[in-house]
């Protein structure tokens, strides 16, 4: 019960700070979406909130120390998300059950500044709720593995909700499954680097895939594709030895380990 509970707390916090951001956005001008970073600041609190009061546990425990590799952590994630996700969706041009168009035309200058918001709309409060906060509170009571598993599959399972270009059931399953693929690299991810880092640059990943789009003939054929491409890199990373820093409980991978 205690794991069930700390699941459904977490999903909790993330439709908090979504339905509180919509709430914002109807009250001010530029809608939602101008105001979608401050989801990030909302989490921020609420997990703040949650384990200042009611959990007792420490700050630490998100791992979101603004260390040296932090940066290059993202970074690697990015490469690593990317890669399989444009790796995926080349096969599935190859195969048929997509084809490329053109890419965004968009500034290469403005490219760090779309990183930044993403994050904060999406990938860096979403990582915090499940590999900072979940990932922290089962690490007591479940093994690394059992810990990503349920970290995975809680993450995966909300996006039933999701909106996506998926349409019927067996592709809303499969955009699901992705999901948890998704959930799974950015899990392994958590657990070699021990930071928060490298999965929110995963995360990043799936909305950057997007400057080099697909137009889907078969969706549900490309959905398999992105999660199998996922998990197998989720197997990679999870095959490379975490390292610990001297004096220092937090893990830190051996510099250029995953390039």
């Amino acid at each position: 019960m205690r794991i069930l509970s700390a699941v459904l707390v977490t999903i909790a916090m993330l439709f908090a700070a979504t339905f509180g951001v919509m709430a914002i956005g109807n009250v001010l001008p530029g809608g939602s979406q101008a105001v979608a970073p401050l989801i990030t600041v909302l989490v921020l609190l609420l997990v703040y909130a949650y384990r200042r009061f009611v959990s007792h546990r420490p700050w630490s425990g998100l791992r979101i120390s603004l260390t040296w590799w932090a940066l290059p952590q993202a970074v690697l994630g990015m490469v690593v998300g990317l890669a399989a996700l444009l790796g995926a969706n080349a096969v599935s041009v190859w195969v048929g059950a997509a084809t490329w168009l053109p890419p965004a035309d968009f500034p290469p200058l403005m490219i760090p500044l779309v990183v930044i918001v993403i994050a904060l709309k999406a990938s860096f409060p979403e990582e915090l709720l499940f590999r900072g906060h979940l990932y922290d509170t089962l690490s007591d009571r479940l093994s690394p593995r059992a810990v990503l598993a349920v970290t995975t599959l809680s993450f995966g399972s909300i996006h039933i909700l999701s909106q996506s270009p998926a349409s019927g059931i067996t592709e809303k399953l499969l955009y699901v499954v992705m999901a948890i693929a998704l959930g799974l690299l950015c899990g392994a991810a958590r657990e070699r680097t021990g930071a928060l880092w490298m999965s929110v640059g995963v995360h990043n990943a799936v909305y950057l895939s997007q400057l080099f789009p697909t137009r889907d003939i078969d969706y549900g054929v490309q959905l398999t594709l992105q999660a199998a491409a996922l998990a197998l890199s989720a197997v990679l990373v999870l095959a490379f030895p975490a390292v610990r820093s001297r004096g220092s409980g937090a893990e830190h991978p051996v510099p250029g380990a995953l390039s």
